[in-house]
């Protein structure tokens, strides 16, 4: 028999309303990498925070390296070489890279001062040793997203963790990141390290894992060996259906240009110009894709679009009506609709409940809001019950729900249940489907089409080329915060459209408009 690292059996955890975890069984074997696959809200995280002991399980066993334990706490997992990467940074931004690696377990000299340099030399040798290539002494506000994670490697690593759990370790990374932790998993296990990897991408769970369990509404499907094991297969374990992974939408029909984008600059919060007089349409019945590398300007120009940042120069117009002065709220007003990329920042009031996130937008009109100013909380919960209903959004406690007890998948459904209830002319959707399972991306993929087929205009940024090239009807590469080319989807060639966002420039101007046509 195989010797296992970790054996959770029939692991049961219950939160109000929910049944997170129902007696689930997990065995990972010594030095492999092993995938958890499942829906969001499957109760992945759940289950990796009950053996990083986040949470206490209300019923069950758990062994580790063949040993009975109870982990109550995470200094407990610690202690038997259990490491978490979590999904959400836990770094101190102002602080170096060395600093938040040894944050609470500081090397200490004779005379009682931090040995910082001593440190420094050990994060440098763990860095050298794994392939991380991370300089000790750098402020973490000062490194991309991508070395931020490489951080959170090397604090686990510093603590000698030998079991390394890596929860939707791939959702803010660009594609050439994906790449180098997929390198970076794969030199962890040569060094003999026990992998865990929690993701909703198939083709990372084929690249990397060896096994793969799937979980389902928290309960435990099944183990399969990955090699032996198509991604249609483990799709249908996971959602308990055919999955589609091709969007199905007819040709574009598109009408007036609904968004009309003139030599816009915008600023970044250094005071340099992020965004650099870029021009673009957007035509009613077209969804427009944005692609290109994280942090080339497509958050400032969302930012520029919506009201959230100030042009420096330039114009935007919605539908003939300059909007480059007004305030979020009259450009909401005006019919612009906006799925942010950080939904915890600027999706969702985390400890408002559901029907209270869908009611952002609309509290000041009827039917939420009656005589006097006083808002009608029954037709916030019958507003909020409809919508939970339309967009299978999986919430335990109904409109009462609070957003932060959901699952990242169905936060950003209701984010986009709510932009699309308010019928708006113009939708920016920044990364929908990041962090989001098979299924779900599917589900969102043809409501945005949808959206495109009733005559709306979309614009769609996203850090997946796949998603750009399958969803869209044009695209735009922007570099360093220009266009540097525009090209039909339909004609597009990937090596084409990653040159654009290298910084190559293809295509035809049609009067600067952003109408190009073909690549070089």
């Amino acid at each position: 028999m195989d010797e296992y690292a970790i054996e959770m059996l029939e692991v049961t955890k219950v939160f109000p309303g929910v049944v997170a975890n129902d007696k689930v069984t997990l065995r990972v074997r010594e030095n492999e990498i092993h995938a958890i696959l499942g829906e969001n809200g499957a109760g992945k995280s759940t289950l990796m925070s009950i053996l990083f002991g986040l949470y206490d399980p209300d019923g069950g066993s758990i062994r580790v390296k063949g040993k009975d334990v109870r982990i109550r706490d995470p200094n407990e997992a610690t202690a038997l070489g259990i490491g978490m990467v979590h999904q959400h940074f836990k770094l101190v931004h102002n602080y170096t890279v060395t600093e938040n690696i040894i944050l609470g377990l500081e090397p200490k000299r004779r005379d009682g001062t931090i040995d910082l340099s001593g440190a420094e030399r050990r994060v440098a040798e763990l860095s050298e040793r794994y392939g991380l290539s991370v300089d000790p002494r750098a402020k973490i506000e000062s490194i991309t997203v991508g070395m931020q994670q490489r951080v959170e490697i090397l604090k686990i690593l510093y603590r000698n963790a030998d079991i390394l759990i890596f929860d939707e370790p791939t959702a803010v990374l660009t594609p050439q990141e994906i790449d180098e932790l997929m390198s970076i998993l794969k030199r962890l296990k040569a060094e003999g390290k026990t992998i865990i990897l929690i993701t909703h991408k198939l083709r990372e769970i084929k690249e990397a894992a060896e096994r793969c369990t799937v979980l389902r509404r928290g309960r435990y499907i099944g183990t399969v060996d990955v090699a032996g094991t198509s991604e249609e297969e483990m799709a249908a374990m996971m959602v308990g259906r055919a999955v589609k992974f091709r969007v199905d939408k007819a040709p574009a029909k598109p009408g007036d240009v609904v968004l009309c984008i003139e030599d816009l600059t915008v600023m970044s919060a250094k005071g340099h110009p992020a965004v650099k007089g870029l021009s673009l349409d957007v035509r009613a019945g077209e969804i427009v894709g944005l692609a290109g590398v994280d942090g080339n300007g497509q958050s400032e120009l969302i930012q520029a679009i919506t009201g959230l940042a100030k042009v420096h120069t330039g114009r935007i117009l919605l539908e003939g009506r300059d909007i480059t002065r007004l305030s979020i709220k009259e450009r909401v007003e005006a019919g612009i609709g906006h799925v942010p990329e950080d939904r915890h920042k600027h999706g969702l009031v985390l400890d408002f409940r559901l029907d209270e996130n869908f009611a952002l937008k609309c509290y000041d009109k009827a039917p939420i809001l009656r005589k006097f100013g006083v808002l009608d909380f029954g037709a916030m919960a019958d507003k909020g019950e409809t919508l939970i209903g339309e967009y299978d959004i999986r919430a335990g406690r109904g409109p009462a729900t609070k957003a932060r007890n959901m699952s990242g998948g169905n936060q950003q459904k209701a984010i986009i249940a709510r932009e699309i209830d308010l019928s708006p002319r113009l939708l920016v959707v920044a990364q929908p489907t990041r962090g989001l399972d098979v299924g779900a991306i599917e589900y969102i993929h043809k409501r945005i089409v949808a959206e495109r087929d009733k005559g709306r205009a979309v614009l769609l940024i996203s850090f997946e080329l796949d998603e750009i090239m399958g969803l869209c009807d044009r695209i735009a590469a922007i570099s360093k915060g220009e266009i540097v080319g525009v090209v039909d989807a339909a004609a597009a060639e990937e090596r084409a459209i990653g040159a654009m966002m290298a910084g190559v420039r293809g295509g035809v101007r049609d009067g600067g408009r952003g109408r190009e046509q073909g690549a070089s």
